[in-house]
Parts: structure tokens; sequence; C-alpha cells
């Protein structure tokens, strides 16, 4: 529209608020470019909800910015409100960008981090720009935001950039609403920014140096930790045999996969199979790990992922990144350049973030160290994904997504927060029609993790200024987690505790991702969760809501020999099953399992369970995937979390359409019976079957077991919509097939997408739940 508009001289003058993820992420010049395309005067500031806005013009000229507002904002925003008012004129004739204002109640949403910009890496790698070879280049489209953001409302002073006064000509930029850079919290040059350090015997390379020196010395076989936006890599050349092995020893990660980077998606279709939907993944600006079916013979060392289809790869996100795979292409001189981009922790650690713990806590794994000195605020270990049925599937929400919040079916009735689950812990923040879910915590069995867990609790209520009224734990009472839920309940004397049962968490988290909250069927298969009667449960069929469920079936019980160690020793679960079926028979079945079978150790191993001592019996599906990887012959120890389900659907024959028989009783809860299921692998056995046909048999029977029972639910409840979560789900063999059935039977079949099926997103279902339960007490308190 032209500037000099006539039609319409009836001046207004409005206020609007928009509220989402609209600062740092270039809105506020974006709106001032509005202002003057619209001939418009007043005024843009941010403040702790948002962006507010004073806009005076003439009516029409009005309908038109604010319509643009919300059809044209910059890339990385996301408006979740706008609401506008009219006030009175006033006798402004320009348009300014204001100060911002901290007095109000936060609610601002602070961006994820984002990928280098194409603007940007376009300078970074220019000779003619006075920031190239910058290894700290960014704009309001692009850099960290998340991992430096002390406190809202997103302004400098508040993040970790704070200390670094800028230069003239970084300030004009800053100033200026018509560049680029304006209000770039992070911008910087190489006079007045942050420098990245690699000290080499007695040298001290810096920036453009520092960063050459690493790519010669990763050339050499040297194992570098890296350190990036949310923390530490190590790093490693990925085709460099011994390198490779090196690292696996060191960091003491024996088998489980390491992801990759390489430079751009040429070099990543070297590597893998990529989709259209995977490669829009990959280029994304949240830039995640995506797993890609590798391509054969390997590009890489096979060391970096035994005993697997898919590798773990990623795109360069910031322009430290870009600089590194350019030098280290060099060393190369031609061959493909990857490197080995794994968090940069021993097993089971959380990722290291800070330069003198990593430092310390790396040193005995790292040969060198290339650092910098723009703090990280906030650890945020890198997000995996894969794409199943054309479709994004988050394997961890990190970097690139939190902390994005999630819209619920319902709003909160009041400010919760739910702690999540042992391993893989998130934890979640509700407040209003939002739920922030938290970054990857990981597993809480040691100290750091445990601080990570409560320092990252601390930090969330602080930018979202969210006081807990309730807080909604896991039912194990051994949970770390449930203990802090307590902890914090009995300090406080006036928040309110509430439990939600794990199983019915994963499906509460699917339901609240698809907005649904009437009665559904979940199935919830994993490894392991706290069962409403104290058991443990994993091979669940329910009918759900988000307040309640019923447990209407579950898969035949098998006890743990050794409890926790049958996890790891994953034999003891196919010893266990076959002496459920066959009784101490078993011992007599030509089978290489039973050859190998070290029988001292079972003989202690049966009568313990015999006397039900430490071997507590358990429902849980994952466990039955392991007791057939170590029956097949796949593997009789696991080295990390389901490693042995993971390599049976390696092996699985996609082709293969047979399955084994199974049985459903008629009792309620109906009991998935496994008997002639073990029968019938172990006569596959002993006539040769192929490992790879029995893989594929065992995930089809289990995807018609689903099927089946869920008909039956249907019969009896009249139910449609079956929602799938647990860990077992992340089994693309499985879940694909499942799907496929489900709807083939005209079931509405939902799935995670935006978050994990496995235990990364009990903490959304969590909230759900405890919300269901306090609005649910809220309505009756009100009818009596």
């Amino acid at each position: 529209m032209p500037a000099d508009r006539t039609r319409d001289k009836m001046h207004q003058r409005r206020r609007i608020h928009v509220q989402g993820i609209v600062q740092g992420v270039g809105f506020r010049p974006f709106v001032f470019h509005l202002a003057e395309q619209y001939a418009l005067a007043g005024w843009v500031r941010n403040n702790a909800t948002g962006v507010v806005i004073e806009i005076q013009g003439p009516a029409d000229a009005l309908d038109e910015f604010t319509r643009a507002i919300e059809t044209n904002a910059p890339p990385l925003a996301h408006i979740a409100r706008l609401s506008s008012e009219t006030i009175a004129p006033m006798g402004e004739s320009g348009f300014i960008i204001a100060a911002s204002d901290d007095t109000t109640e936060k609610r601002a949403w602070i961006s994820p981090d984002a990928c280098i910009c194409d603007d940007c890496l376009d300078e970074l790698f220019d000779p003619a720009d006075r920031r190239y070879n910058y290894p700290f280049i960014n704009c309001t489209n692009c850099g960290p935001r998340f991992t430096i953001v002390k406190d809202v409302p997103y302004d400098r002073p508040l993040t970790t950039m704070a200390p670094f006064v800028m230069c003239p000509q970084c300030r004009r930029e800053y100033d200026d609403p018509r560049d680029r850079r304006f209000h770039a919290q992070p911008d910087a040059c190489a006079v007045c920014g942050p420098t990245a350090v690699l000290e080499i015997e007695s040298r001290v390379a810096t920036n453009r140096d520092a960063i050459e020196l690493a790519g010669q010395l990763l050339g050499r076989g040297k194992i570098l930790a890296v350190q990036g936006i949310g923390g530490f890599h190590l790093v490693c050349d990925a085709s460099n045999i011994e390198t490779v092995g090196t690292l696996r020893a060191r960091k003491r990660r024996y088998d489980k996969p390491f992801a990759l980077m390489v430079k751009d998606i040429e070099q990543a279709r070297i590597l893998c199979e990529i989709s259209p939907a995977e490669e829009a993944l990959l280029v994304s600006h949240r830039r995640p790990i995506v797993l890609l079916r590798a391509r054969e013979p390997l590009g890489v060392a096979a060391q970096v992922a035994p005993n697997q289809k898919y590798l773990g790869v990623m795109l360069p996100y910031s322009p430290l990144h870009y600089m590194l795979l350019d030098s280290f292409a060099r060393v190369k001189s031609g061959k493909p350049a990857v490197l080995v981009m794994t968090s940069g922790n021993l097993s089971d650690e959380p990722i290291a973030y800070v330069v003198q713990e990593a430092q310390e806590r790396l040193a005995s794994i790292a040969d060198y160290f290339l650092t910098h000195d723009r703090a990280i605020h906030i650890r945020c270990d890198d997000s995996v994904a894969r794409v199943v049925n054309h479709q994004p599937m988050l394997l961890r929400r990190s970097r690139g997504y939190v902390p994005e919040p999630l819209f619920v079916p319902q709003a909160f009735h009041a400010p919760l927060l739910a702690v999540g689950a042992h391993l893989k812990n998130t934890f979640c923040l509700g407040k209003d029609e939002y739920a922030f879910v938290s970054h990857h915590i990981g597993d809480l069995e040691n100290f750091e993790t445990w601080q990570s867990f409560t320092e990252g609790i601390e930090h969330f209520k602080k930018i979202f200024e969210v006081e807990p009224q309730a807080i909604v734990h896991d039912l194990h009472p051994e949970y770390l987690a449930t203990k802090y839920a307590q902890e914090q309940a009995e300090m406080s004397g006036a928040v309110r505790l509430l439990g939600a049962q794990h199983h019915h968490a994963h499906i509460a988290s699917v339901m609240g991702e698809h907005g649904l909250t009437g009665a559904v069927i979940g199935v919830a298969l994993d490894g392991t969760g706290y069962g409403a009667d104290g058991t443990i449960w994993g091979g669940e069929f329910l009918v759900a809501d988000l307040r309640e469920f019923e447990r209407v079936a579950h898969l035949e019980t098998l006890p743990l020999p050794g409890g926790e160690a049958a996890i790891h020793e994953v034999w003891r679960l196919a010893a266990a099953w076959l002496a459920q079926v066959y009784g101490d028979d078993f011992l007599e079945l030509d089978l290489e399992f039973v050859r190998r079978l070290d029988r001292a150790k079972w003989r202690v191993l049966a009568q313990m369970t015999r006397q039900n001592i430490n071997s507590p019996r358990s429902s849980a599906m994952g466990r039955l995937f392991d007791a057939v990887a170590a029956l097949v012959g796949v593997r009789d120890v696991a080295n990390y979390e389901a490693q042995a389900a993971i390599e049976l659907e390696m092996l699985a024959d996609e082709k293969c359409a047979a399955r084994y028989p199974f049985t459903l009783s008629e009792e309620q809860p109906h009991i998935l019976k496994t008997d002639t299921l073990l029968r019938a692998i172990v006569e596959d056995l002993r006539n040769g079957a192929p490992q790879s046909i029995i893989a594929a048999k065992f995930h089809n029977t289990v995807t018609e077991l689903v099927a089946q029972t869920c008909a039956e639910i249907r019969r009896a409840r009249g139910l449609t919509q079956v929602a799938l979560g647990g860990g077992v789900f992340q089994n693309v063999f499985l879940l694909t097939r499942t799907m496929a059935q489900l709807r083939a039977m005209n079931f509405e079949v939902f799935v995670p997408t935006r978050l994990p099926p496995n235990d990364g997103g009990i903490s959304f279902g969590q909230a759900l739940i405890g919300n269901a339960k306090i609005r649910d007490a809220a309505a009756r308190a009100i009818l009596t």
C-alpha cells in the first residue's frame, strides 16, 4: 500500500500486545519497517510478556498493519496471541523503538537457539566482510538464544553477552532499526566480541588460527573437546578407525552410536539415503541430529555405529562448526570430511558446558580443547529426530526446540511443575494455556545430572515466572525426581503433591500433543515403569483420559532374575522365559543359547526366582524384546539401554510378513500369553531359521498382538482412537507396521511427533494429568 494514502482520514490509536516467540528474533525492527511502510506513528517495545505496540494512523492502515504482523512475521518468530484495543490518540509524528519494560509479569517466550542464517554464512566466508572468518557471527535471524539468557526481557544486559562492550561499528548496527543486527543481543565482531582459543604446547591460537589448527589436529587423528552453543562436543575424524576406537575406550561408550557432522546436504547424501522429509529436517533452523539409513559400503569407520542400519547425521549450526569443517576438509584433500560430534561427557554424565569444568571432566578423553569466552548459561544437548511415515518424530527434544512451549487442550487451573521420569528426564512447567517442557536432562543417576535437573527447574521458574502451586511426580517412591517433589512440597507447606502413573503419563503426553481430552485406547510399551499395583509394568493397554485410566490388558509377566542386572545381562531374561514355559526341561533343548548358557550361574538365579528373591516380575514389552534378542543370538549382554532390542530390529527382514501365534486370555484384565510364541521361536531355531526371519516374525507378532487387543477393547468399549506411546515405539519397523494395521482396521491412530515417545515426554503427560485432577477437584468443590 502507498504511504500517502488519502481514502481514510479517520485517525485512531491502538495498543497491540503480541505474545509468543517475539523477542530476539528481529520482531521490533520488523514492526518498525511496517510502521514506516504504512506511514504510521507510535512506538514498539519489549516487555516481560512479549512485545507491546502503540500505533496511530488511519483506521484502514492500522487494519492492514495488524494483518501484516500476523502473516509476514520474521522467520524465527512465532505469534501465539495478538490482542488489540483502541486508546486515546496522541500527537506523535514518527515511529520509534522504545526501551524495554521489565516491570510486568514475565510471560515472554524465549527463542530456541537457531542455526547460522544464509546471510551470516555468506559474510563468514566473504574476505571483504569485516566479520570474515569470525566464529561468533550472528544477527537477529540466527545464533544463540536460550543458552545465553539469564532472565527476561531478552536484552543484552540479561545475557552472557553482557561483559562484551560493543565497538562503535557494532553499536551503530545494533542501534539502527534498518540494520539486520538491530538489537541482536549476541552481536559482536573480532574487535569487541568473544574469542575462540586453542592451546598447544606453548602456543595460544585464537579465532581463525585456532580453528585452522583444530582442523589440522583432527586430520592427524587427535580427539578435540570443542565448545559449542549448548555445551562441549568430543570431536574426531569419523573415518579414522584407530581414533574412533580410542574415543570409545576413553569415553567408556563401547557400542552406542556416535553422531556425525558433515558440511552440507550433498555430503550427507554420500553417507545416507535421504528423503525429502528428512532433508527438510536436516536443513531446518533447528538442526537436529537425524537418523538416516546408511548407504553401503559404510562411508565411515564401522565403530561409529556398530550393528546399525542408520547413522545419526547433523549439519553445522554454528559459524565455528562451518569453519572447523572447512579447515578439516582441506586436510582431507578431497576425501569426505566427516566428523564424529558426540556429547562432551563420560557415559551417563550430563554434557559439560563450563570451560574449567570441561577441562577437568574431559581431560582423560580429549587431546586438545577448542574453547571460547562466551559463557553458556544453561547446558543444552543436540536434539535427535527421525522421520516416520513422512512426519518428524523427536527422540530427544533439546537444542533448537527448547524452550518453545506446547499448547495444552485444557488451560492450567493453577501453575504446576511436573518432575518427569528417572531416565531420559525432562521436567515441565505449566501455566495458562502453555506447557514449557525442559531440555533433555538425562538419567538421574549421578550428582552432576541431579544438579542439572535442579538448576534447570530454578532457571525455568525464573524466566517464565512460574511459582508452582502443585507438583506432579511418578508413583515410584525411590525415584530421585519423586523425592525432590516430596521435599519441595514439605518445604513449602502450601504446594499440592500429585502422583501420575508412568504409562498413563505416556498416553496423556500423546493425547496432549493432539488436543485429545476424551477416552482413548492407550498402548504404552516400554522397558520399565512403576505400576499402580506396585509391580513393574511396560506392556500396557489402557482406557484413559487425561484424569484417570483403567488397565484393560497387559503382557504376561516375566521374572527379572537379579533385578536390574537382568536389564544389562539380557540372557537372564531368555533363560527365565524358557524356564517359565518349559520348566527345567529347557536345559535339554537343542539350542545354541542353551549350549552357551553358564549353568552354574543359572542354577543360582533359578533358585532366586523360585524363592522370589530379587526377581521381580515385569509385564514390560521391552524386556520381551531383550529376551528374544538373547535367544536368537543377537547378544547376551547390553552395553547401553535397549541395545539388544535395537540390534534385533536392525536384523529384521523387511520383506517377511509371517508371524508367530499368541493368546489373549478371557480374564479381566486380559493377559497376552506368550508361551505359544516362545515355543514357535524355539521350533524355528531348531529348524535353522535365519535370525532375520525370526526377528521379523517376532516384530510382526507384536504388531498383530497390538492390533487384535485394540480390536477387542473396541468391541467392549466402543473406542476408535488409539494413542501409541513408550520407548518401544521408537522401533520404526514395529511402529510403521502397527500404525498401518490399525488404520486398515479403521482406527484413528495418534503417535508422538513434537515430544519423544520415550520417557522424555513423560513430564508433559504428568502435567496434563495433574491439571485434569486439579480441575476436577475444583469443579467438585464448586458443586458442593
